[in-house]
C-alpha cells in the first residue's frame, strides 16, 4: 500500500466513508470532516508515518501544511517521508 493509498485511508476512516469514496480532488469539507475531525485525521497520519506534521490546530491557515485538498494532503505526506528517509 503506498502513501495516497494510507492517506485515503486514514482520511476515509475519519469521513465514515469507504475509500473509493474518498478523490484527490475533495476537500476534508465535502468528506464532512470537521476540525476535530481534521486534528484526528493529523494524529493518524504521524502515527501512521511515524513523522511529525507542521500543522497547527488553532491556526490552519497559518500552517505550513496544505490541507486544502486530498492531493495537496498526499503531496505533503510524501514530502515529509522523503525528508524524514534522507
Amino acid at each position: 500500500m503506498d502513501i495516497k493509498d494510507r492517506v485515503i485511508r486514514i482520511i476515509a476512516e475519519q469521513a465514515v466513508l469507504e475509500p473509493s469514496d474518498v478523490t484527490m480532488d475533495s476537500t476534508l469539507e465535502d468528506l464532512g470532516i470537521d476540525s476535530l475531525g481534521l486534528v484526528e485525521s493529523i494524529f493518524a497520519i504521524e502515527e501512521e508515518f511515524d513523522i511529525s506534521v507542521p500543522f497547527n490546530a488553532n491556526e490552519p491557515q497559518e500552517s505550513d501544511f496544505d490541507i486544502s485538498s486530498v492531493a495537496s494532503i498526499v503531496a505533503g505526506i510524501e514530502k515529509l517521508v522523503a525528508e524524514q528517509k534522507s
